[in-house]
């Protein structure tokens, strides 16, 4: 199990589960755009945003959420589903793995997150926003954090193995040179 040991491993740590509870939201949304209808989720969002609507006609994030179930329709509506179901599945799997300290999810999570960051430039390029941005550069931190992780978990794996079996410090140390 990952242990944190400073400040910078306590931030992975937190970003990684982030990116974790990101992915069960994704697979929770694109349940639901699977097996709910455009008019359901059209509903389902004007009720969860008429509070905020009604004491704010402008909210940025309820009327863009409105917005957005306004515009889902048949194609857009099941490449959203797959690509959230897909996104949040390795998320979850990458993010697990870290978790147990799995050596080879390391490269994984870098990459999978350089590929979502590409897509994101090319969305930011297209139709820039706020959050679409936030979002980048979130992901541009956990990579770096990960690289960093990756190269500090290598390291140790590799002193270790260069110990002979049963090795403890103490031991090799008391029996003097060989």
């Amino acid at each position: 199990m990952f242990k944190p040991q400073n400040w910078l491993d306590r931030a992975f740590e937190i970003g990684i589960i982030g990116k974790g509870f990101n992915g069960v939201a994704e697979l929770i949304g694109g349940t639901l755009l699977l097996f709910l209808t455009p008019d359901k989720i059209h509903h389902l969002v004007a009720a969860v945003t008429l509070g905020e609507l009604s004491e704010d006609p402008h909210d940025f994030i309820a009327t863009h959420l409105l917005h957005t179930a306004t515009g889902l329709t048949g194609n857009g509506l099941l490449f959203g589903a797959i690509y959230l179901l897909a996104h949040g599945l390795v998320k979850i799997v990458l993010v697990t793995a870290l978790l147990l300290n799995k050596l080879w999810a390391y490269p994984w999570m870098i990459i999978v997150l350089i590929l979502f960051i590409g897509y994101q430039l090319y969305r930011i390029a297209l139709h820039p926003t706020v959050g679409i941005v936030a979002l980048t550069i979130f992901d541009l931190v956990i990579v770096v954090l990960t690289s960093r992780e990756y190269r500090q978990q290598r390291r140790a794996r590799d002193h270790a193995a260069v110990r002979a079996p049963g090795d403890t410090p103490s031991a090799a140390s008391s029996r003097g040179p060989q």
